[in-house]
């Protein structure tokens, strides 16, 4: 056959089975090396169809391909495509049943079957290897290939032994594929698979109809909420650290009124693959997620993927993202960015080995400088991939579109470079901003760098800002990273024309992140204790308070207490749902009160010009109110107190503090049946009398009033519920 019959040939192989009219990119040329039975390496982001390069080959070829694939989701995933095209392709994996493993084997043997997903942990096995090597094997495809390397995301142990299992099948071509793989990652790949002459073909890591975000992890769960409403109806994936925080934001979606399913390992695999499924048939559109969502998942048409949490690597999070927009429409990447997350990450690691700790720490903070980086996302990612971004400004990410302000780096680029070089190009970011900043640490004196001339040059700028300057000398190609040696930082050709004939170059300021407590428990908070709210807005609330309060002719705290107006001065409700879901409010008061407060707001708002914090109101979780729910079945019911405090195995003390929430938020409760039994009807009506006329509802302040010396804190407490109930809701 000619090489243009075979060009043809592939071409019209392409459109029979998988429908396409052209090649994508580097496609036909990979196929064609493989064809010839040649070493391949393909390093191609996400969407670009790498897939399709050892697919298509595999069709062609006398044999049995083998593909090495790390997921049991993305072989489930593969196959399923495959077979919808006609093409029989099994895999195997713990998944299958002995009598299914059997099949699978023999309809490999008879060359029924063109492609075999396997499992690294299944290539090693003893019965399985003795089955390959009977096997026409025409070539294997290593998917993932990353998984080999130490320095990069997602290291899998099992992954260093294909080349010597591939070894006992025979001489056999390889096509290694990957997604994200750094300059020092793809060495690690080429040398494990031996295959360091292999033909490698890059495609450029830029996905140009992707807009990256990221922003403060302040409010997450109400900024999450406001973000999907925009995007309604929309495929997207969302990904946490954690199992429990998958569970708790695919809970929150679904009592938010979105379509939403979780997604990890300790799922039933039967639900993972129906929730997977759903997904992929668009009967969910989202899908709450760990890492182990998405490897392999060609669903074209997801708009937007978000990172609740910070992700462990700038690989991992590359390769996420890479997961939106796979038809070339757009699509959103949101990150949200805490160095609490950062904190916790750290603290996983540290029962590491010592290498690994280091390696995980080093992806950390290239983490941490992408998103703390005024620099263009987009130039910063594929600086780390080692390809070059010249475009100053790509219109598709956060700080090209609100760029940071801007300061002539000329001087301290220079002192960035000299640094390096005085030190003999041997250390990293942190050692050199220690010189710089001359800081007197036992490591710096070791190499008596506190002796050279560059020593404390920098002594009066933070040391935030000497790592910026860095950071932006080596994305500017001032400086650059040393590939055998990871975390050096070796000075470029044209950092070093830049010492010679300086000239002016503009850095950016960093993001300044200040985390606002512990995002963990943003739920459970109650009030904001410091002054952030509108304090104008408090005392106009404050205000309208006392004068209903005289007109109702009832305390100001029967009405709304001080922390409700706090938040209502933080957030500016200007609804009933939004006022509703203040603390200490709840509909019941909104109703009976609210109507001036929301008028008194709404004008306050728009006479100001105000953007609200409470553009969407997010709902607590049903189990949260579970409690709740029960606790006022039981009063309907008559039920006696110590008996339900004994039912939900709590004190007497905390079934008292769960009603009185309940009262506070606006719910009537009747416990004359219980109060009737502890006190008569003329202690009842003093306390009443006392709670009428008292300034404030407070308990400590009751027990110091000599008219309530002979009642206990209990009976208080009771007697405020009952007022309350009674004139507050």
């Amino acid at each position: 056959m000619t090489l243009v019959e075979e060009k043809e040939n592939l071409k019209s192989k392409l459109k029979e089975v998988f429908g396409y009219s052209q090649f994508r990119g580097n496609q036909e040329a990979i196929i064609e090396n493989i064809l010839q039975g040649k070493n391949t390496f393909v390093i191609m982001p996400t969407g670009a169809g790498k897939s399709l390069c050892y697919q298509l080959p595999a069709l062609i070829t006398d044999g049995l391909a083998i593909v090495i694939s790390p997921l049991i989701a993305l072989m489930k995933n593969q196959v399923d495509q495959l077979n919808a095209f006609g093409i029989n392709a099994q895999f195997l994996n713990s998944t299958l049943s002995k009598g299914e493993i059997n099949r699978v084997k023999r309809d490999c043997l008879d060359g029924s079957i063109k492609l075999l997903y396997v499992a690294p942990e299944s290539l090693t096995k003893e019965e399985n290897i003795a089955f390959l090597q009977k096997a026409n094997v025409s070539f294997v495809a290593v998917d993932e290939a990353h998984c080999i390397s130490e320095w990069g995301h997602d290291f899998r142990p099992e992954y260093r032994r294909i080349k010597e299992i591939i070894g006992l099948l025979g001489n056999l071509p390889i096509i290694a594929l990957t997604a994200t793989a750094t300059p020092k990652v793809q060495l690690d790949i080429q040398k494990n698979l031996q295959m360091e002459n292999a033909d490698v073909f890059k495609s450029s890591f830029n996905r140009t109809n992707l807009f990256y975000t990221v922003k403060p992890k302040k409010h997450a769960k109400k900024q999450l909420v406001q973000f999907l409403q925009v995007h309604k109806g929309k495929s997207g994936i969302i990904y946490c650290l954690s199992r429990k925080k998958v569970a708790e934001i695919a809970e929150l979606l679904n009592v938010n009124g979105f379509r939403a399913a979780p997604y990890h390992a300790g799922l039933d695999p039967a639900v993972r693959e129906k929730n997977q499924d759903d997904f992929l048939n668009e009967n969910l559109d989202i899908v709450v997620a760990t890492i182990a969502f998405g490897m392999g998942i060609d669903k074209p048409d997801v708009r937007f993927v978000v990172h609740y949490d910070v992700p462990k690597s700038l690989e991992g999070y590359y390769q996420e993202t890479g997961r939106a927009g796979r038809d070339g429409l757009e699509g959103e990447c949101l990150m949200f960015y805490s160095h609490n997350d950062i904190n916790k990450l750290e603290k996983f690691n540290k029962d590491k080995p010592v290498q690994e700790r280091d390696n995980a720490r080093i992806l950390l903070q290239e983490m941490s400088y992408y998103a703390e980086s005024p620099v263009c996302r987009r130039r910063q990612l594929l600086h780390y991939f080692g390809e070059e971004f010249e475009t100053e400004n790509c219109g598709g990410c956060d700080n090209c579109v609100h760029p940071k302000e801007r300061y002539e780096a000329k001087d301290f680029a220079k002192i960035a470079i000299e640094a390096a070089l005085v030190t003999e190009e041997r250390f990293g970011l942190n050692h050199l901003v220690d010189v710089i900043r001359g800081v007197a640490n036992q490591y710096v004196n070791s190499y008596n760098h506190d002796k050279l001339e560059v020593y404390g040059k920098g002594s009066e700028e933070t040391k935030d800002f000497w790592k910026s300057v860095v950071r932006q000398s080596l994305i500017y190609e001032l400086l650059q990273k040393d590939i055998d040696n990871i975390g050096v930082l070796k000075v470029s050709d044209k950092g070093r024309q830049f010492l010679q004939t300086p000239h002016s170059i503009l850095f950016a300021k960093d993001h300044e992140y200040v985390d606002a407590g512990d995002e963990e428990e943003e739920s459970e908070r109650v009030t904001n204790t410091s002054k952030a709210y509108d304090e104008n807005l408090f005392n106009i609330l404050k205000s309208l308070r006392k004068t209903i309060a005289q007109q109702k002719e009832l305390p100001p705290y029967v009405i709304f207490q001080d922390p409700s107006l706090e938040e209502m001065a933080t957030i500016y409700p200007t609804n009933e749902a939004e006022l509703a879901q203040i603390n200490g409010v709840g509909m019941g008061k909104v109703q009976k009160f609210g109507k001036d407060f929301l008028k008194t707001i709404t004008k306050y708002v728009e006479d100001n010009d105000i953007v609200t914090a409470s553009e969407v109101v997010v709902k607590s979780s049903v189990n949260k109110s579970k409690m709740k729910i029960f606790i006022i079945q039981q009063i309907d019911r008559k039920i006696d107190l110590e008996e339900i405090a004994e039912t939900k195995g709590i004190s007497f003390d905390e079934l008292l503090d769960e009603i009185e929430h309940i009262c506070y938020s606006g719910t009537k409760l009747n416990l004359d049946y219980y109060i009737d039994d502890i006190l008569d009807e003329e202690r009842q009506d003093d306390l009443y009398d006392y709670f009428l006329n008292a300034e404030t509802d407070s308990i400590a302040v009751a027990l110091e009033d000599e008219d309530n010396e002979e009642y206990s804190e209990e009976e208080l407490r009771l007697m405020r519920i009952k007022f309350l109930s009674e004139y507050a809701n």
